[in-house]
């Protein structure tokens, strides 16, 4: 778990410097050691930090009383940066089963401090929580969503008792909610149905500062029998791949760190996107040996790529997959999501 958080170090440096809707200029500024983390404390932890880098990670799958399905991704980012105001940029995404289609929009603002309390809104977009239940609603042309999310597992901490150290880079708080039940609303070329469904949540924070170089690719897997699965390889400035790293959260919410290598992954196909050029792995095969786990992941559609250039610096691919394989010789099926990062290096 500790490269998919170095992973997201990266986009630290990014957001540093592209801040379009901040009058004043980010400057990058020396991270802050940690040198006693604190225990993480939930629910207060939801709630935004005064922290160079900052975000809340929604991904998760949607399903109507009609039979329609749908995938979503809801993400804001926060960014402090000596002299200027606290920096948010958010991005929502729907995959659209039923018309093979897939749409996302951006959005930027500042604030001169953050919200005291886990509720942030611009625009009609709005994030929150009371401590068990997050509160989610976005909307861009033809479709919207409103949703409830309530944890079905304990949060799983991530590196120790959920800080990550980098050493003079600097600290970073992880943990991730993998399994909440959705229920709510989606609006679909102006109709509305009850939805509900399965999502996954990460959250991190801390003063930690890493130039924007590399990439990753990272799975969030939800299997039917009760297992979720993460999973990342971290992708260097010369092309270089770590070994997988992970953690198998198991039905009771029992966390099992995968050492590296634990996991084998590799891409089946590729994908080039008509707008960027950009060439993507689509498709891939994931096996943990030990546990006897071999799943095969197909994109829902092959195009899931966001240009986010106006509001991070970013083009990356996130996508919703759906799984099959087997376990210790059983079929298996499940749904994930994959992000994949670094791959329009040189477009950005």
């Amino acid at each position: 778990m500790r490269r998919r958080s170095f992973a997201f170090l990266l986009l630290s440096g990014v957001l540093a410097g592209c801040a379009p809707s901040v009058q004043q200029p980010l400057h990058d500024v020396p991270p802050v050691p940690t040198p006693t983390p604190r225990p993480i404390r939930l629910p207060q932890d939801d709630a935004p930090h005064t922290d160079l880098t900052e975000w809340w990670y929604y991904t998760g799958h949607l399903l109507t009383v009609s039979g329609l399905r749908y995938g979503f991704e809801l993400v804001v980012f926060q960014v402090a940066r000596a002299g200027a105001p606290f920096y948010y940029a958010a991005h929502f995404a729907i995959t659209d089963h039923r018309r093979r289609a897939f749409h996302f929009a951006q959005t930027t603002w500042s604030l001169d401090r953050p919200p005291s309390s886990f509720d942030l809104e611009h625009g009609g977009w709005r994030i929150s929580g009371d401590g068990h239940t997050d509160r989610l609603a976005a909307a861009m042309p033809d479709y919207a969503i409103d949703l409830r999310l309530e944890p079905r597992k304990p949060p799983t901490l991530h590196g120790t008792r959920g800080v990550v150290s980098f050493g003079p880079v600097g600290d970073s708080y992880y943990y991730s909610e993998t399994r909440l039940d959705v229920a709510g609303t989606i609006s679909d070329h102006g109709i509305r149905q009850a939805v509900t469904g399965r999502a996954w949540k990460d959250r991190q924070w801390g003063n930690f500062l890493v130039l924007n170089r590399g990439g990753w690719d990272w799975f969030s897997i939800q299997l039917d029998d009760g297992r979720d699965l993460m999973l990342f390889l971290l992708r260097g400035p010369l092309g270089e791949v770590t070994p997988a790293y992970g953690t198998l959260v198991l039905p009771s919410g029992v966390p099992q760190v995968l050492e590296p290598g634990a996991a084998v992954v590799a891409a089946t196909g590729q994908w080039t996107s008509p707008r960027t050029g950009v060439r993507y792995p689509s498709g891939w095969s994931v096996s943990l040996p030990v546990q006897g786990l071999h799943l095969e992941l197909r994109p829902v559609i092959p195009d899931q790529e966001l240009d986010t250039r106006s509001s991070t610096g970013q083009i990356y691919w996130e996508g919703e997959v759906v799984i099959d394989g087997s376990s210790d010789g059983r079929p298996v099926t499940g749904q994930g999501y994959v992000e994949l990062t670094g791959y329009a290096a040189d477009r950005t």
